[in-house]
């Protein structure tokens, strides 16, 4: 898919004060900061998207500190429209590749990502760019303490059918939790904040899949 280039947008991410900066220095030292201080623990999205899913996180959860993470900042810069000033205490954006995870985060300073309707990728001499192929499992692993989870949903059944076996191939990994229709399962579905691409497709029939997978 082809973005839209919105001028407007680097400016706005550069000056905005809920944008981390240079988060490569801020490497084991993120729980010391002001909005995570004090906080259960730091929870991160990776692929943001316009935000709807780490937004309504934040709100539901005051006692724990998100940071949405995408990688457009004509992406993020929607997600900035969407809040204004009216920003909650215990978010922050931040916009990087995924890839380089390992040089913001330091290794127990995440307790859980998750991973919303992530490119599926579909080619597959582009596997490795899958943010479930073993390669970003292993860099979650290393930021995420012992027990720390991981949650994917997706619409893809294929990604999914892939993601449940990188899971169970990769070491240090154990699956916790795996329904192929989340809207219909109650026990799952209780406190389920939707992203956008969730309230798509779910209004056209199509079941989510989702997982939860934790370090062992």
């Amino acid at each position: 898919m082809r973005l839209r280039n919105i001028p407007e947008a680097y400016p706005a991410v550069e000056k905005s004060p809920y944008c981390i900066k240079d988060a490569n220095l801020i490497k084991g030292s993120w729980k010391e900061l002001d909005w995570v201080k004090g906080k259960k623990a730091l929870h991160i999205e990776i692929g943001m998207g316009k935000g709807n899913f780490i937004i309504g996180m934040a709100g539901a959860h005051p006692d724990i500190a998100y940071l949405g993470i995408e990688r457009y900042e004509s992406v993020l810069y929607k997600a900035l429209l969407k809040l204004g000033d009216d920003f909650p205490d215990n978010l922050r954006f931040l916009r990087e590749d995924a890839g380089l995870l390992t040089e913001f985060f330091d290794h127990e300073e995440v307790e859980r990502i998750y991973l919303n309707f992530s490119d599926p990728w579909p080619k597959e001499r582009h596997a490795k760019r899958r943010l479930t192929h073993h390669g970003f499992l292993d860099k979650y692993h290393s930021v995420l303490p012992m027990g720390g989870c991981v949650e994917f949903k997706t619409d893809n059944e294929g990604l999914f059918d892939f993601s449940l076996e990188e899971i169970k191939e990769t070491k240090g990994w154990e699956l916790l939790t795996v329904t192929r229709d989340l809207h219909n399962d109650p026990a799952l579905c209780e406190g389920n904040i939707m992203t956008e691409y969730e309230e798509k497709f779910s209004s056209l029939g199509h079941p989510i899949y989702k997982l939860i997978a934790k370090t062992c």
